[in-house]
């Protein structure tokens, strides 16, 4: 077996490595001397510094197993790889106690404008004034997103006395308070904190998730920090508030373009810099080679990988069965995860029809990647959704039935959440995901990547209308429209496809409307 090593590894990985296949280190490719060579091997090893693009992978027709050595896939085409039958893998663990520590080395700096003092006095100027610091104790923290970089430094901040705050709606009230950590809605954590970490992905539903409206709601004088994912803060909404004296200071790690030489955050004192160093430790550096190495000597030897986060180790005959319902429980997943409202408690899922008598794991795996998309840090799979959910705390039941009206399938997951329940079921029909239905409420959405906008009303004349006239005026153009009633003058659910997204002040016009019981905006 021939292994390419694209990116600079750690000595005591490759040394495993080279003792169990055939190694070649080739550094600095270009694109196309990558695409030229590809072909000749089994398996591939890079970091962050190597494009692993579509155009790479069909090149790469020997290749079994795509090895990231860290924890982002953000230059490793997954679906490509996917579609070729290549398994990706990387080493979500290996560095969590280096990000981990990187977020309090830098909290404690901003805390005592440790990179500024240094700078000045280096310059010959003695300025103890001017650089007087905030204690961490009795100070509150709150950690957005409680995967395993967020725990970590809950964990770590409780033993400098500071009160935990936390956001995390896939996190048990159990698991939170196992740590310390008071779970809250986000726009609680912004009004009580006093220092701010953020532990998400990057997704189009978290992209500018801290902007001008949200830093208007926080404390005065918080401090922000982001060693997580680049474009989760809007740049230019940061350096505006710490001038004008919102926002005391932040600590930025990561950026939206890496690497980054120019940033409007360089020019102003009060950020601390650094250059995506949460993982860059010897140690960490250490951890992941050897995580990848020995999952791909594991996968050219016939045996799984405990990292996969693409392809389900399921037979090919079954996987061909479940492929089309695959998309039809990332979707359930999805969609119930932004209907629900407030800290989730339990999951049941339910596999009616001639999909229940299959091998459902890869099925329950996908459900959660769906659900945990926007919040986890880690990539969810059949191999660690199980791992992940416990982490979490959550509690999932799982049900078979062999019959099912109207549909040869139905997927249905209920979330049980403190704001109330909320079931979603799916189903395919003409090689197409639908959803079929939203709690009580029978319908037909073909998901096709827009924007569903939900509104739960009481049957009655005019309301429709009112409603097309509130998006018409805002130039939202209603793509198409489906209303499902329990009886006659009762209980209705309106579903509008929109070309495009409205604003929290055309939902608020809309939830005004007589009649008008609840709106929820959904992107699929």
């Amino acid at each position: 077996m021939k292994v390419l090593v694209a990116d600079p590894l750690a000595p005591e990985g490759m040394e495993s490595l080279k003792a169990k296949t055939e190694v070649d280190v080739k550094l600095g490719l270009k694109p196309d001397e990558l695409k030229a060579i590809i072909g000749e091997y089994d398996a591939l090893i890079v970091r962050s510094e190597t494009q692993v693009t579509a155009d790479v992978i069909k090149c790469g027709t020997k290749l079994q197993i795509v090895a990231r050595a860290g924890v982002g896939l953000d230059n490793i085409d997954v679906n490509a790889a996917t579609q070729q039958g290549i398994m990706v893998v990387n080493a979500p663990t290996g560095n969590t106690v280096a990000a981990t520590e990187h977020t309090m080395a830098l909290m404690l700096a901003l805390a005592r404008n440790v990179p500024q003092a240094h700078g000045q006095l280096k310059a010959g100027k003695w300025n103890r004034k001017e650089y007087v610091g905030v204690e961490l104790r009795n100070k509150t923290l709150g950690v957005i997103g409680l995967g395993n970089v967020g725990s970590g430094v809950a964990t770590r901040a409780k033993s400098f006395e500071m009160r935990l705050i936390g956001y995390d709606p896939f996190a048990s009230e159990d698991y939170a308070a196992s740590m310390g950590v008071t779970l809250m809605p986000l726009e609680q954590l912004y009004k009580e904190a006093d220092f701010i970490t953020l532990h998400l992905p990057l997704t189009p539903q978290t992209r500018g998730m801290i902007g001008e409206k949200e830093i208007a709601t926080m404390k005065k004088g918080v401090r922000i920090i982001n060693v997580a994912r680049g474009g989760l803060i809007d740049d230019e909404a940061l350096v505006k508030a710490i001038e004008e004296g919102r926002v005391a200071g932040a600590a930025v790690d990561v950026y939206a373009v890496e690497p980054c030489t120019d940033s409007i955050l360089f020019k102003n004192d009060k950020i601390i810099v650094t250059p995506h160093l949460g993982a860059s430790t010897k140690e960490a550096q250490t951890n992941v080679c050897i995580d990848v190495v020995e999952q791909i000597i594991d996968v050219l030897n016939g045996k799984p990988a405990r990292y996969a986060v693409n392809v389900p180790q399921i037979s090919p005959e079954l996987l061909e069965v479940l492929r089309p319902y695959m998309d039809v429980a990332t979707l359930v997943g999805k969609m119930a995860g932004q209907l629900m409202a407030g800290q989730l408690k339990s999951l049941k899922i339910r596999y009616s029809g001639e999909i229940a008598q299959y091998e459902t794991s890869a099925l329950k795996a996908a459900i959660l990647s769906g659900l945990l998309d926007t919040v986890s840090e880690e990539k969810v799979n059949l191999v660690n959704a199980g791992i992940l959910a416990q982490q979490r705390g959550l509690k999932i039941s799982e049900q078979k039935e062999t019959e099912v009206s109207n549909y040869a399938s139905l997927i249905s997951l209920e979330v049980v959440a403190s704001g109330g329940s909320i079931e979603v079921a799916g189903t395919v029909l003409r090689d197409e995901t639908h959803i079929v239905r939203i709690n009580k409420f029978w319908l037909d959405i073909v998901p096709s990547g827009g924007y569903f906008m939900l509104c739960y009303h009481t049957d009655q004349p005019g309301l429709i209308g009112a409603v097309g006239t509130i998006t018409g005026k805002s130039n939202i153009n209603i793509s198409a429209m489906q209303v499902a009633r329990l009886e006659k003058r009762g209980e209705a659910l309106m579903i509008l496809s929109l070309d495009e997204p409205a604003g929290e002040e055309h939902i608020k016009q809309i939830q005004n409307v007589k009649g008008i019981t609840g709106v929820k905006l959904v992107k699929l």
